[in-house]
């Protein structure tokens, strides 16, 4: 029987790569754990997790601690720029699927993680830039770094995102993100700017004209409780033009963009500080996810965008299921090869779905508009029984 691999070298402590880590430490494999950016709190915007993902984070023993620390969110529900309301879907997510959907900032989330990898006796070390991996037979798989140190294991896990280093190795040409055209703003703002909107634990977006608004409860702190989003097509400006303004002009462009869409969103957007800029990026069908002794997970290898609300879950799909797969000690190429077989066609399936999605926050005529709001209202109950696919995995019981 071929030897079990003992110890995995894993570059990103995003959310993948620390699940990946506590997984397989579970599983009785040691993990090293490397980061390219230095370790700080309070980064990113809200996000959501389905059901799905919160299977992975009840494997981990941290669901109920999310939900606490988050927001259950009871519905999905549509608007018009005008304020008509157009339909709901994802309601009693845990009646149906045995998990909610919960609210929550990244920063919490990982955090969270964070936090149990550390209980765990996993590795960890920050402003570790991987530059180069050497992958020899009859020797350790060798990672490099920018600092001039290297770490060595029986194999390596590439979680670090949608711009993956480890991405350049298993794949010579080295695939480029591929930009969708539309730039993310997001923020948190006070409880009390919507006290007195009656959205209970619902999430409320907003389709207009041109672009997109959501907004939602994330935590229950008073400060920042609520997440908001926009979402805009470019029109030709990189999302590092509007990184490069100052907070003033940001708030500015958003509240001249969302001139006119009902409320409360003027009063979101009067109220935001700290406000983030993101491209919207996913990554082409890439030919493989492994090669010898290296694997990509989460948005190494099939990196979606936001509109389909699953980037953070599949991810947590990914680290449980490898690490179920490595239980099995088989030899290493089967066992990337079975992992490979089995996820991308979920993992692609969602990034199509997200990329669809996005099609409708795009620019429409007055009249483009009026028709895809029209047809939103008769397809939305379609359209939610059309999604459970995704929220009913659980990836414990495959």
């Amino acid at each position: 029987m071929t030897k079990r691999p003992r110890k995995a070298i894993i570059i990103g402590a995003g959310i993948a790569g620390p699940v990946t880590a506590i997984l397989l430490k579970k599983a009785g494999i040691d993990a090293q754990l490397f980061e390219a950016w230095p370790h700080s709190a309070g980064i990113g915007g809200g996000l959501q997790i389905a059901p799905n993902g919160m299977h992975v984070l009840a494997e981990l023993g941290l669901a109920d601690e999310m939900i606490h620390r988050g927001s259950v969110a009871e519905s999905f529900d549509f608007y018009s720029q005008s304020g008509v309301r157009l339909g709901s879907v994802n309601q009693n997510m845990k009646q149906r699927f045995g998990q909610p959907a919960v609210n929550m900032r990244r920063a919490t989330l990982n955090d969270a993680i964070l936090n149990k990898a550390w209980c765990e006796d996993v590795e960890l070390a920050f402003e570790k830039r991987l530059v180069r991996i050497e992958d020899r037979a009859d020797q350790p798989i060798v990672a490099h770094f920018a600092d001039g140190t290297s770490a060595e294991g029986d194999f390596l896990i590439g979680a670090d995102g949608v711009h993956s280093a480890v991405r350049a190795h298993v794949i010579a040409d080295d695939p480029k993100p591929f930009d969708t055209g539309l730039i993310g703003f997001g923020g948190f703002v006070p409880r009390s700017v919507i006290e007195n909107t009656p959205i209970g634990q619902r999430v409320e977006t907003t389709f207009g004209q041109s672009g997109f608004f959501g907004y939602g409860f994330c935590s229950p702190d008073r400060n920042d409780g609520v997440m908001w989003w926009s979402t805009q097509p470019a029109h030709g400006t990189a999302a590092a033009t509007f990184r490069a303004m100052s907070q003033g002009e940001l708030k500015r462009h958003l509240l001249n963009f969302h001139a006119g869409w009902h409320a409360p969103i003027p009063q979101l957007l009067e109220a935001a500080d700290n406000i983030t800029v993101t491209a919207t990026l996913d990554v082409a069908t890439l030919p493989t996810w492994w090669r010898k002794r290296a694997l990509l997970i989460g948005d190494a290898a099939h990196a979606t965008s936001p509109h389909a609300g699953q980037g953070a879950s599949i991810a947590l799909e990914d680290a449980l299921r490898l690490a179920r797969l490595m239980q099995n000690e088989q030899e290493l190429s089967a066992t990337f090869e079975a992992f490979e077989k089995e996820r991308r066609p979920r993992a692609e399936r969602v990034v199509a779905l997200a990329r669809r999605n996005g099609n409708s926050k795009r620019e429409f005529s007055a009249t483009g508009a009026w028709l895809r709001d029209h047809m939103l209202k008769w397809l939305l109950p379609f359209t939610s029984r059309g999604m459970d696919w995704m929220y009913e995995y659980d990836p414990r019981a495959v």
